[in-house]
């Protein structure tokens, strides 16, 4: 199932989110509608509170047929801490789901150990590189009330508010289901 996304504006957005235990309800499904959600917006990584829970669990999938690192690249992550950023600092172009039409230069880690319970609540704590690495990051910073948008300067930022401010008013077309906070409809 298709679950509306949470647009930018929205407090669920801002907040430091949750540990879940294995008993969380309906969990597998829950996994399921957002990867459903994640792919029927064309993206490649969706974190709860993206969808209005506050909880701390994210999904990624880069899977790229033509990178062999990258060939089934399809990962959960329940209450993840990372351990440690290291490596160059490199820029990226990036997006968010929640903040569509916008996109900037991002400076984040070429790598990022991370501890984390998948999907059957086994424990891993694995090193990733390159662009995992900038995906986990971005979606970890999602389940720490963190956007990227936060990354940018003041000059940045206020170039791009008029855009976040019709974001947050729904004054915008996207093609997946999104929920405004300041009109509180679903369009």
């Amino acid at each position: 199932m298709k679950l509306p996304i949470i647009a930018y504006g929205d407090p669920v957005l801002k907040k430091k989110a949750v540990d879940i235990t294995p008993e969380y309800p309906n969990l597998s499904e829950l996994i399921k509608n957002m990867f459903d959600t994640m792919y029927s917006a064309s993206g490649v990584g969706l974190a709860a509170p993206q969808i209005g829970l506050s909880i701390r669990l994210f999904i990624v999938d880069i899977t790229d047929r033509d990178e062999p690192d990258y060939q089934d690249f399809k990962k959960v992550f329940i209450n993840p801490v990372i351990k440690e950023e290291s490596g160059e600092l490199w820029d990226f172009n990036e997006g968010c789901l929640s903040i569509p039409d916008i996109r900037e230069d991002i400076r984040r880690h070429t790598n990022v150990l991370i501890s984390y319970y998948d999907e059957n609540f086994e424990h891993h704590e694995e090193t990733f590189t390159g662009m995992a690495a900038r995906v986990i990051q971005h979606e970890y910073d999602h389940i720490e009330g963190k956007l990227f948008t936060d990354k940018l300067g003041p000059l940045k930022r206020a170039m791009i508010k008029s855009k976040l401010d019709a974001i947050s008013r729904g004054a915008i077309k996207v093609g997946y289901k999104m929920k405004f906070p300041s009109t509180g409809k679903k369009k």
